[in-house]
């Protein structure tokens, strides 16, 4: 039997059971539907009305979620850097310090944004 069968079998049961619960809350879910239920929400702050009727989001949410994104992803690849440091050597060193030199410019962006001031 071949080794990827098993990985096979998972990926098709993880994707029957994904859209089996999707098809499933899309026949059985209610479908009410009124004005504050389709109006703009982020966070539970009220979207400022404009004009045309939309609404404007601070821009603080979406550089909080930015800079947990980034910390996130350095996380994800340092951790196993730091458990294979001993065979990757001096070659691994200068790949992690590069990559902290890549992911301090939208850090950057981010602290000169204010991203990290609140109000």
């Amino acid at each position: 039997m071949n080794p990827f069968v098993p990985i096979l079998v998972m990926a098709a049961a993880a994707a029957a059971l994904a859209i089996g619960g999707l098809a499933a809350s899309a026949v059985i879910g209610p479908k009410r539907y009124n004005r504050i239920k389709v109006a703009n929400y982020e966070c539970g702050v009220e979207a400022t009305p404009r004009a045309t009727g939309a609404g404007r989001f601070p821009i603080k949410y979406y550089l909080v979620a930015m800079t947990f994104i980034v910390f996130d992803v350095e996380v994800i690849f340092l951790v196993p850097w730091a458990i294979a440091f001993s065979e990757l050597a001096a070659f691994g060193l200068v790949a992690a310090l590069a990559f902290i030199a890549i992911i301090t410019v939208p850090f950057a962006y981010e602290w000169r944004r204010g991203a990290l001031e609140w109000d």
